[in-house]
């Protein structure tokens, strides 16, 4: 079971996410407002998937009323697509520390240029 609470930075410092759900194959910590969630899920079927998601609200000027103030959504997610056999533990984890070093390098250049357009 993951560590509680877990915690975040999204750019104003660290946030604390105490856990406040638990099921069979998920959890999900928050934050007091609401406003950051961090969830984690895991579905055996023909395949195995596991997400790990980050959730995050904020209020900001509307677009078509400037003088008022609306709700925005956002999500950063990564999914483990699994065969059932076949890729070890160690496997898994090189797998995803190379693809995460890959977005970290140089600054997260990839990642700037992904949420330009870039293709």
């Amino acid at each position: 079971m993951l560590a509680d609470p877990q915690s975040v930075n999204v750019g104003a410092g660290a946030v604390s996410l105490p856990r406040v759900g638990i099921g069979p194959s998920s959890g999900l910590f928050q934050d007091t407002t609401g406003n950051l969630k961090f969830k984690i899920e895991h579905t055996v079927g023909k395949r195995i998937r596991r997400v790990v998601r980050l959730d995050i609200r904020k209020t900001a000027a509307d677009v078509l009323f400037p003088a008022q103030n609306a709700p925005y959504n956002m999500a950063v997610y990564t999914v483990f697509d699994l065969p059932l056999v076949g890729f070890s533990g160690a496997d898994q984890v090189s797998a995803y520390t190379g693809y995460a070093a890959m977005l970290a390098a140089s600054s997260y250049l990839i990642i700037g240029k992904v949420l330009g357009a870039e293709v």
